[in-house]
């Protein structure tokens, strides 16, 4: 990759499913477990809230080298230093996030369809976010999903870094890597977790146990 970045195991966080042990509680814990990156997902925050969040994470993720993203909003990344964006098909576009943000910084798309990966094709972005790989509660407006068939087409066709996203859990971390990702984005498996920690270092272990293609 053109930047320092490392998306193997990839955390995007859910402040619903944190409940009452609180965001940064369990996003530190993930942190001591073993994630790579993490993504900032406010659906319902005001900007300023969104702002105070994410230079609260940065804060907390600088000691670990943990980059800190932020789902959609560039201006919020802006704003709050963040280390990067991940956007939607209908956010801003990765060029404008890429000038207003600068060279550094780490900038994903999510992708739903052969079609669309194959429009990222040759875009200044760092990484494809395959969306969703299995259904999932956690974003049930999403489609169908790409299974692990479609994902190793998208592998074969695709030379951008993948990270799978939808549904991943211990159970089925392996496969999904077996079939090209790159890395894994995980929502539930360790925001949900009675055991942040655990959970991070359990799939991290099984992930650097099967090999992938990102770099530690």
């Amino acid at each position: 990759m053109k930047r320092l970045f490392n998306p193997r195991l990839y955390l995007v966080t859910d402040r619903d499913l944190a409940g009452g042990r609180g965001l940064e509680n369990v996003v530190a814990a993930a942190a001591r477990g073993g994630v790579t990156a993490v993504q900032l997902r406010e659906k319902r925050l005001e900007t300023a809230a969104f702002i105070q969040a994410a230079v609260r994470l940065k804060s907390l993720l600088i000691p670990f080298g943990i980059p800190l993203l932020i789902n959609d909003r560039v201006d919020i990344a802006l704003a709050a230093g963040a280390d990067g964006v991940h956007l939607g098909q209908s956010d801003a576009s990765p060029e404008e996030a890429r000038r207003r943000l600068g060279p550094d910084a780490v900038i994903g798309l999510s992708v739903e369809t052969m079609a669309q990966a194959r429009a990222a094709a040759g875009r200044d972005i760092d990484y494809l976010g395959v969306s969703p790989v299995f259904a999932t509660p956690t974003k049930p407006e999403a489609g169908p999903g790409w299974g692990l068939e479609g994902l190793r087409a998208l592998r074969v066709s695709i030379a951008l870094p993948l990270v799978a996203i939808g549904g991943i859990s211990a159970a089925n971390a392996a496969a999904v890597l077996e079939a090209g990702a790159d890395g894994l984005a995980v929502v539930s498996a360790i925001m949900a977790a009675a055991d942040p920690e655990g959970a991070a270092r359990g799939l991290r272990m099984l992930i650097d146990g099967t090999g992938t293609s990102a770099q530690a």
